[in-house]
């Protein structure tokens, strides 16, 4: 794991980000990864992410990442960008406008404020509505009209206004604004853009394929259990037929059978051809024990 962070010590914010925290020592990546019961190829592939190498992964690969944690990922993450980046932006920001007019601090106040909002409401989508949907499907409750693909399609960017924010106290600001806190709230400002950009692309390259791939697996065992559904009731008895078989076994014959039902010979024939092929059973004693067996019929009531 000490290796692993002299790649990149950027690192070091990412596993703090996601518990771990306690002394690398000598320990691998495995085993820091199941001390802290995080799946270390889910583990491996995002650091790989952070690290600059944002390859999208096969399907294969995919199908050895964790997506609960991925989801455990993307919640930190939320936790980081609003609790810790911009908690520390905002002072930043209020020390590099100080020396400006109270109107132009007025603008920019708002400007912030309005990218906080925003972003607030992204994640809000994602933590109340996006993950929720997940959680459902891992646990085996689909929603028949939702979709990960229409979640994201739904799902705005939070990349545009951070990137005009920069913009704008790179190339807009007054003379007076020059020094230190300006490189500083700079510095943060490029910092959370490269994070936020490592966080859409494992939504856009990972959570949402492999969603789908839960997607598909749920709706293919729903194919499944609709047939064999299908099936079961194609091989069970209709109440008609029941009211049959149970008048078979008192021994009543076609003739009898049809005047007590109020129907034709031909559909108490019929009724019986589709008795034999959903029992297998052809003989009258044998659909008599038949209906025994099945309770259909009392066997005292039986001479």
């Amino acid at each position: 794991m000490s290796e692993l962070v002299e790649t990149n010590y950027h690192l070091l914010g990412l596993l703090s980000r996601v518990g771990m925290k306690g002394s690398f020592a000598d320990h691998t990546v495995e085993e820091m990864c199941a001390r802290y019961s995080f799946d270390p190829d889910t583990f491996i592939f995002i650091c790989s992410v952070y690290s600059g190498r944002e390859t999208r992964p096969t399907e294969e690969q995919l199908r050895h990442l964790s997506l609960k944690d991925i989801i455990l990922y993307l919640h930190c993450s939320h936790e980081y960008y609003l609790k810790s980046a911009l908690v520390n932006l905002a002072p930043a920001i209020e020390e590099m406008i100080r020396p400006t007019q109270p109107v132009r601090q007025k603008v920019f106040r708002q400007f912030f404020s309005g990218y906080r909002a925003e972003l607030e409401k992204h994640f809000a989508y994602e933590e109340n509505v996006v993950i929720p949907y997940i959680n459902k499907l891992l646990s085996g409750e689909s929603e028949s009209n939702a979709s990960i693909s229409k979640f994201h399609e739904e799902h705005s960017s939070i990349e545009e206004s951070l990137s005009d924010l920069k913009n704008l106290i790179m190339q807009s600001m007054p003379p007076e604004c020059d020094g230190e806190p300006r490189i500083e709230v700079l510095s943060n400002i490029y910092h959370l853009q490269e994070d936020l950009r490592h966080h859409t692309f494992v939504e856009d390259a990972v959570l949402v394929p492999l969603v789908e791939l839960y997607e598909k697996q749920d709706t293919a065992q729903s194919s499944k259990e609709a047939e064999e559904t299908a099936e079961q009731d194609r091989n069970e008895l209709s109440d008609r037929e029941k009211e049959v078989l149970v008048l078979v076994a008192r021994g009543l014959l076609n003739k009898e059978i049809a005047d007590k039902l109020s129907i034709s010979i031909n559909t108490v024939i019929t009724h019986r051809k589709n008795i034999t092929r959903k029992t297998g059973i052809k003989t009258a004693p044998g659909l008599t024990v038949y209906s025994i067996l099945n309770g259909l019929v009392d066997i005292n009531s039986i001479e």
